[in-house]
């Protein structure tokens, strides 16, 4: 791995040497070939004009994909939105609470605290879905939602349900349950995923900080540095040709905000950890800032990261909770999300 500064903090980010390369190869330009038949964008305009030339079909959309080849309908896709908006919701109304101990291994302790703060504590069928052991490899999660669709009958009501595991036990057949066990996954664990490596990141970068500057600023510089979602594929289609002509048909399109995020042309002390720059900065309308995706096709789930982002460094800066001052680097490895990982959280 090779080392990167994280800006104005004394701690250094290694990067995995994947990303690392990118970073350092091709950052400031506008296209450029990663493989055969995969072209890298990073280009500003070249990205609008590619991603709005279509919307993205259903094996591109990260959380709505294919379920084991069952199409995931808008209607579906509406309602597990719906529901889990409202679990949010109820979450953030709760207090933040004087026995929160946020203390100990980042990004596990923010995962862990989302888990229970939003979807509660839930039977075993439904916890085991949001756990961070699962990414390991895909047949976990297929062995963990076979066990909690095979398991008979609801739980107790002195288990409060969420909205969104509700509607799992809602389904009739086996094969919806299955399906619905599936979703589940899908919409729960990317909610704790994205909020704690945001969080985690963030600490990393600038913790302590400074008082006069928001929670707000502070997350969306963390995900300029450091974004979870650091790219937005879309496999060869005749319309990205029309876009730019060297774009081959079967040329596969790897977007890359990581590169536009710390693009010189567009950012003063692109590697700097400034979140003051954000100050009455519209992030929607950023040239070149695309955490939660384009315009045309934002994340579904931005509107539940960004305050339960918040909720947790408002506990942070509460408890006075700092990086362990032994810690000096930090990993940034490359298995889904971007997120550095383990971090030591302790109280000043």
């Amino acid at each position: 791995m090779a080392m990167s500064s994280t800006g104005r903090s004394a701690r250094v980010t290694l990067f995995a040497p994947r990303i690392d390369e990118l970073l350092r190869r091709y950052r400031g330009q506008d296209l450029f070939r990663l493989e055969a038949d995969t072209v890298g964008v990073a280009g500003v305009d070249l990205m609008d004009g590619l991603l709005r030339s279509r919307a993205a079909n259903a094996e591109e959309r990260p959380t709505f994909k294919p379920v084991q080849g069952r199409l995931v309908t808008r209607a579906d896709a509406s309602a597990l939105m719906q529901a889990v908006s409202a679990d949010v919701r109820t979450a953030l109304k709760k207090p933040l609470g004087e026995r929160t101990d946020l203390a100990g291994k980042w990004p596990h302790t923010p995962h862990v605290y989302l888990r229970d703060l939003v979807f509660g504590r839930e039977s075993f069928r439904f916890r085991v879905l949001v756990d961070r052991r699962l990414e390991i490899t895909p047949k976990l999660t297929w062995m963990a939602v076979a066990a909690g669709t095979a398991m008979l009958g609801k739980p107790g009501t002195e288990i409060p349900l969420s909205n969104l595991a509700a509607r799992v036990l809602d389904a009739e057949t086996y094969d919806d349950r299955r399906y619905a066990m599936y979703l589940y996954r899908r919409v729960a664990a990317p909610i704790c995923f994205t909020v704690a490596a945001l969080v985690t990141n963030a600490v990393w970068l600038g913790a302590p900080f400074d008082d006069d500057v928001p929670n707000r600023d502070v997350l969306l510089e963390a995900l300029r540095l450091v974004p979870p979602s650091w790219n937005i594929l879309r496999v060869a289609s005749p319309e990205f040709g029309a876009v730019d002509g060297r774009i081959g048909r079967k040329d596969d399109i790897l977007m890359l905000p990581l590169l536009s995020h710390r693009d010189p042309r567009l950012w003063d002390e692109p590697e700097a950890f400034r979140p003051e720059r954000w100050k009455g900065v519209d992030p929607d309308t950023r040239p070149g800032y695309l955490p939660f995706g384009h315009a045309d096709e934002r994340c579904w789930g931005r509107h539940m990261v960004m305050p339960l982002a918040e909720r947790i460094l408002d506990i942070v800066r509460r408890d006075g909770l700092v990086v362990s001052p032994e810690q000096r680097v930090g990993r940034v490895e490359l298995d889904g999300l971007l997120e550095v990982s383990g971090v030591r959280m302790v109280r000043r």
